[in-house]
C-alpha cells in the first residue's frame, strides 16, 4: 500500500513538473546574421551589376536570415580593376566581376573569356571549368600568385559584339589605327590587327567615345550596351566575333571568410552559384532580345562583321597564345586543357546538334522572290 501511494505522489509531482514547463513562456533565442560586403565591377545601372544582386538575392532567400550578401557598385570601395586585391586582402569579403579584369596579374586567366576558345560555345567553356580541369589549373593560378580567394566561376556570356564604330567596318584595314577599347587577350588580339587599346573598365567607356579619346569600343551586349549609353555616340555596331566569344562571370570570396562560415551556408552559396548561373543564361536571352529589337527600333545600324575579319581574328589569336605560351608555362598548361575538351567536347556538340537557324528562317523569314 505505501508503495502505490508514493509511485502515485510521483506521477502527480511528474506531471506538475511538466505542466509548469508547458506554462511557461518561451524564451527565443536571437539569431545573429552574418553579413558580407560584396563589389561589383559593373556600374549600378548596368544588368551586369543586376546579376550580382540576383545572386546575393538567392543567397539571402535560402539562409534564412543567418547570411545576408550586400552588393555595391564599381568604385564604392575601390576600382573595378581592383577587385581581386581587395577581396584576397580582405577589404572586401567578396565581390563579382570577370576574369578578364585580372589579366595583368597572369595572362592565363583572361584564358575564361578572351579569344575562340577552341571553337567552345560560352557554356562549353564553363563545362570545361567545371568538369574538364579548369577549376583546379584556376586555383593553380590563384596559389601561384599568393592570392587567397574562393572563385566560382558561372554565367556563360552570349557572344559579344566586335563592338560600335563611327563607320561600319569592312576590312581588316579599317582597324588599323583606331583607338579601341577592349580588355583581357583580346588587348593583344587588336593590336595585333593594328588598333592602339584603351582596356577603360565599362563605366569610362561611353564618356570617353563622346569626348573623342577613343574611336571605336566593345563591351558586351545590347542590353548594357545600350543602359551605358553606346547608342547615344555611336551609331554602328558591329555583330558577332571572336574576341570574346565564350566569356564567364566570377563570384569571388575571401577564403578566410568564406571558410568561417557553417557548413550549411557555404552549401548554400555553392547551389546559388549554380542557380544563378542558369537563370542569367534565361534572362539573358530575355533582355538581350527586348534591348536589340529596341536599338534597331532606334536606328542604330547593325552590320555582321565580315568573315575576312573574324579569319583574321583567328590568325591574330594563334599568334598571341603562341608567344604567351613561350612565356608562360601556366598559358600553355591551360591551353592545352582547353584544347583536349573542345576537341571531345566540340566533335559531339557539331555532330549532334541540328541547325537551329534553318528553322528559324523556316519560320520568320520570306523566301527570296524569283527573278
Amino acid at each position: 500500500m505505501t508503495k502505490n501511494v508514493t509511485n502515485r505522489r510521483g506521477m502527480i509531482k511528474g506531471a506538475a513538473v511538466a505542466a509548469g514547463a508547458l506554462s511557461a513562456p518561451m524564451i527565443a533565442t536571437a539569431q545573429t546574421t552574418t553579413t558580407l560586403r560584396f563589389q561589383s565591377t559593373w556600374p549600378a545601372k548596368d544588368i551586369f551589376h543586376e546579376y550580382a544582386n540576383d545572386f546575393a538575392t538567392k543567397v539571402n532567400a535560402m539562409a534564412s536570415g543567418k547570411l545576408k550578401i550586400e552588393v555595391l557598385p564599381a568604385g564604392s570601395v575601390v576600382p573595378a580593376f581592383q577587385l581581386l586585391d581587395a577581396v584576397n586582402k580582405g577589404t572586401l569579403d567578396g565581390g563579382h566581376g570577370v576574369l578578364a579584369y585580372h589579366y595583368g596579374k597572369n595572362t592565363a586567366l583572361a584564358l575564361w573569356g578572351s579569344g575562340p576558345a577552341f571553337g567552345m560555345d560560352p557554356n562549353m567553356v564553363l563545362a570545361w571549368h567545371n568538369y574538364g580541369g579548369g577549376k583546379a589549373l584556376l586555383e593553380e593560378i590563384y596559389k601561384s600568385l599568393n592570392i587567397d580567394v574562393t572563385s566560382y566561376v558561372y554565367g556563360p556570356m552570349p557572344t559579344q559584339p566586335l563592338g560600335w564604330f563611327k563607320k561600319p567596318i569592312s576590312k581588316v584595314e579599317d582597324l588599323k589605327g583606331l583607338k579601341f577599347r577592349t580588355v583581357g587577350l583580346a588587348i593583344d588580339v587588336f593590336k595585333e590587327l593594328g588598333t592602339a587599346v584603351n582596356p577603360l573598365p565599362g563605366g569610362e567607356i561611353v564618356p570617353a567615345l563622346d569626348r573623342g579619346l577613343i574611336d571605336a569600343a566593345e563591351f558586351n551586349n545590347a542590353s548594357s550596351d545600350r543602359i551605358l549609353g553606346f547608342p547615344d555616340v555611336v551609331k554602328n555596331c558591329m555583330l558577332q566575333s571572336f574576341h570574346q566569344s565564350g566569356e564567364q562571370f566570377e563570384i569571388l570570396f575571401n577564403k578566410e571568410k568564406l571558410n568561417s562560415l557553417p557548413a550549411e551556408l557555404r552549401s548554400i552559396i555553392d547551389y546559388a552559384v549554380q542557380a544563378a548561373s542558369a537563370d542569367m543564361s534565361w534572362k539573358a536571352i530575355q533582355r538581350n532580345s527586348q534591348d536589340y529589337m529596341e536599338l534597331k527600333a532606334q536606328k542604330i545600324n547593325f552590320y555582321k562583321t565580315p568573315d575576312a575579319i573574324l579569319r583574321a581574328q583567328l590568325a591574330a589569336w594563334d599568334k598571341v597564345t603562341a608567344a604567351k605560351a613561350a612565356e608562360n608555362p601556366l598559358f600553355a598548361k591551360v591551353m592545352e586543357s582547353q584544347r583536349a575538351f573542345a576537341q571531345r567536347a566540340g566533335a559531339w556538340q557539331n555532330d549532334y546538334m541540328v541547325d537551329f537557324k534553318m528553322a528559324w528562317n523556316h519560320y520568320f523569314r520570306a523566301p527570296a522572290k524569283k527573278a
